[in-house]
């Protein structure tokens, strides 16, 4: 299971305004440090716990830069929500790779859409509620 997931980030104020578009309607909440920040989802007593996503500056003090192939994926409850939370990340200084929609390498309800940070880190937002139309279906 993963743990965390770390991604580096020069100008954290930045990062900040842009996380703080999604981040919360995904039920995350935020602590804020000299170290960066970190994103944690609640755990149930009893629960295993869900992994962490922080945004910090990089330990070696050199610049920070996105990952070539790197992409980390949050799961939204539905579709809408996709759009909204990805609208909300371009306007908050996000760039788009690819508008919210279903595509055609993928199964029939993942509905997906993409941008990146302001650093140039990939970022998925996606649902694949079953109680929604899917991509064949006659009234998508």
């Amino acid at each position: 299971m993963i743990s965390y997931v770390t991604l580096g980030a020069d100008d954290i104020a930045r990062a900040k305004h842009f996380y703080a578009a999604l981040l919360p309607a995904l039920g995350y909440g935020l602590t804020e440090g000299p170290e960066g920040l970190s994103y944690v989802l609640p755990v149930a007593a009893g629960q295993p716990a869900l992994p962490d996503f922080y945004v910090k500056p990089t330990f070696d003090g050199r610049p920070a830069t996105a990952g070539n192939g790197v992409m980390v994926a949050f799961e939204a409850r539905n579709q809408a929500q996709v759009r909204a939370l990805h609208a909300a990340a371009l306007a908050a200084g996000g760039q788009d790779e690819g508008q919210p929609g279903f595509r055609a390498a993928y199964g029939p309800r993942f509905y997906v859409g993409y941008l990146r940070d302001p650093q140039g880190n990939k970022i998925a937002l996606f649902s694949s509620n079953p109680d929604e139309p899917g991509r064949d279906d006659q009234s998508a």
